[in-house]
């Protein structure tokens, strides 16, 4: 992790890198926290099985996925648009932070640069985010980046033999634009 990354994006503290396999490793570290395994629904997997579907992941076009590092290069997260649909202009959001970053403003600027990424960039018009109803950081995190309650998925997830209900958000084109803030590449 000491290599130079290419840089996409920059926000006000973070900045985005495209995710390589050699970076499964650190996601694996991050995807046994149980915190994020009942939030986000994850669980672990041996590193094998993670490093073969980064390996694979990188290779598709409808997922575009990023280290999320500190301006001195540490690696904090990882951010994805996936389910991309370039001909209807939606994609779903992931976010996934090392359980020492979390608290500090560090998703919200990441959330923040990857839909400046998204509009900016992509001809994307929807972004979509689903999480726990029960994720109180997440929720907080995505209103806050002007992501709108749109319903609850009810008993929409299995975790550990107990259903629970899930929480669908979205940012439209339109609202992205009207947000007052600087934008990613402003910094």
């Amino acid at each position: 992790m000491t290599q130079t990354r290419v840089t996409v994006l920059r926000g006000r503290g973070v900045a985005l890198t495209p995710l390589e396999a050699d970076d499964a490793e650190v996601l694996h570290g991050w995807r046994a926290d149980p915190v994020a395994a009942h939030e986000i629904g994850i669980w672990p997997r041996p590193l094998s099985w993670l490093r073969d579907r980064v390996e694979r992941d990188i290779d598709t076009n409808d997922r575009d996925d990023f280290l999320v590092l500190l301006p001195d290069g540490t690696p904090i997260g990882h951010i994805a648009l996936f389910d991309q649909d370039i001909a209807d202009g939606t994609a779903e959001v992931y976010l996934l932070l090392d359980p020492a970053h979390r608290g500090r403003g560090h998703a919200a600027d990441a959330l923040d640069t990857l839909t400046d990424l998204a509009f900016g960039d992509l001809p994307l018009h929807r972004l979509q985010a689903v999480t726990h109803t029960t994720n109180t950081p997440a929720l907080a995190t995505l209103t806050a980046s002007g992501f709108t309650h749109e319903g609850i998925r009810r008993s929409a997830c299995l975790h550990r033999g107990t259903r629970h209900d899930v929480a669908v958000l979205s940012l439209l084109r339109p609202e992205w634009e009207a947000l007052d803030r600087p934008r990613a590449w402003d910094h």
